[in-house]
């Protein structure tokens, strides 16, 4: 496993190796996979590994929807068991690779980092072994099961050749190796690509529209859109694109979305039925204080147009509606109470009096994020 060494960069600090893929990879050409990141991606795509089979980690984190849950008419995922749904919107694993440990910032007094939605995860090593043993999501009773079930795997070789020979006897140490080489292919180019149109325009490879530069504007600008504040659009290091996060956690005022499935999931898996409520990070086992209730982490904005819907909770469906929310949260009632209204974030959203045209820019200027872009003519 690679040790964590960081570097200050933009408003927090990153993994090294992830700077590094992007060192070697080169901005726009994709590196050939590793023999671990290979193997990685084997274990990703393989839908033997749940209990019944059918769930693969690229099943609810699928690369033509931005790695994230191809279902977007759902809130929620739905697990291998027919009709169990996870609590929460599926996020892309695309860049999470960048994120910190979880750490707290004295300075700023938040926290910042972590993986998942609530931080409960250091890591991606740690966050890789957790979707196996869900309940709701694969549903496997055990780490023995899922070695099991590798051992059997067609590339099961492939663990003594990295790991070195009964890599896989011991089912703990198997776990671990497991877990290391799914967080491998996560930080490889194939995952991270920065092949979007913004990446393209940076590089002065591409042009933006009227409309999307409008949008650019309005997004950074601190007396308008002000989304650069969390979803940092400029980099310091003029070798590291921008994240389109600072990996913090904020509470939205977002609203309970009444077709969450997980309201009419059994009392075994939600006894609390419509009256539960979402803490996030104030509910996460790295964390639990209630001064953070509410709080989700801030997900990088690349490939935003790929992985509706949006919000912790999948509560609304389009980036218009997103930002539309941002824009009248508070001075229209379309939008209902907030699931957590504690902690609300009262200061850079809410009332921000964007026109119509503002909001279609902006939302123009998202849709830049798309990795894949492919240059013409017409945008050189």
């Amino acid at each position: 496993m690679e040790k964590y060494h960081f570097v200050k960069i933009m408003k927090y600090r990153i993994p090294l190796f992830s700077l590094l893929l992007l060192s070697t990879s080169g901005l726009f050409a994709a590196e050939a996979l590793t023999d671990l990141q290979n193997l990685g991606k084997s274990i990703f795509f393989d839908p033997t590994l749940s209990e019944p089979a059918g769930q693969s980690c690229a099943s609810c984190h699928d690369p033509v929807h931005g790695f994230a849950d191809p279902d977007q008419h759902l809130p929620t995922s739905e697990g291998v068991i027919k009709g169990l749904f996870g609590s929460r919107n599926t996020p892309s694993v695309a860049y999470a690779a960048f994120s910190p440990e979880l750490f707290f910032d004295p300075e700023e007094e938040h926290f910042v980092g972590g993986q998942f939605l609530d931080g409960r995860s250091a890591n991606l090593e740690e966050q890789a072994q957790g979707p196996f043993l869900n309940p709701v999501e694969m549903a496997n009773p055990d780490i023995k099961s899922v070695v099991r079930k590798i051992r059997k795997a067609p590339y099961a070789a492939k663990f003594d050749k990295i790991f070195g020979s009964g890599a896989l006897k011991y089912t703990d140490v198997a776990y671990d190796h497991i877990a290391s080489a799914i967080a491998a292919y996560q930080r490889s180019s194939e995952v991270n690509q920065f092949t979007s149109k913004y990446d393209y325009y940076l590089a002065g490879k591409a042009a933006l529209t009227a409309e999307e530069r409008f949008g650019l504007e309005l997004f950074e600008a601190e007396d308008k859109g002000n989304c650069a504040a969390c979803h940092i659009s400029k980099s310091e290091n003029t070798d590291m694109p921008p994240l389109f996060t600072d990996f913090t956690y904020d509470n939205l005022g977002v609203p309970k979305n009444p077709e969450n499935p997980i309201y009419k999931m059994d009392k075994q898996f939600n006894p609390y039925g419509d009256a539960i409520v979402d803490k996030g990070l104030g509910a996460s086992i790295r964390v639990g204080r209630s001064e953070h209730n509410g709080k989700f982490k801030v997900n990088t904005l690349r490939n935003i147009d790929k992985t509706a819907p949006y919000m912790h909770n999948g509560v609304f469906a389009t980036l218009k509606e997103v930002v539309d929310f941002y824009n009248t949260r508070d001075v229209s009632d379309k939008w209902g109470e907030p699931e957590v209204s504690e902690n609300i974030n009262n200061e850079e959203l809410g009332d921000l009096k964007l026109s119509d045209e503002e909001v279609d820019a902006i939302v123009a200027f998202m849709k830049t994020l798309t990795d894949g872009f492919q240059v013409d003519s017409k945008t050189k």
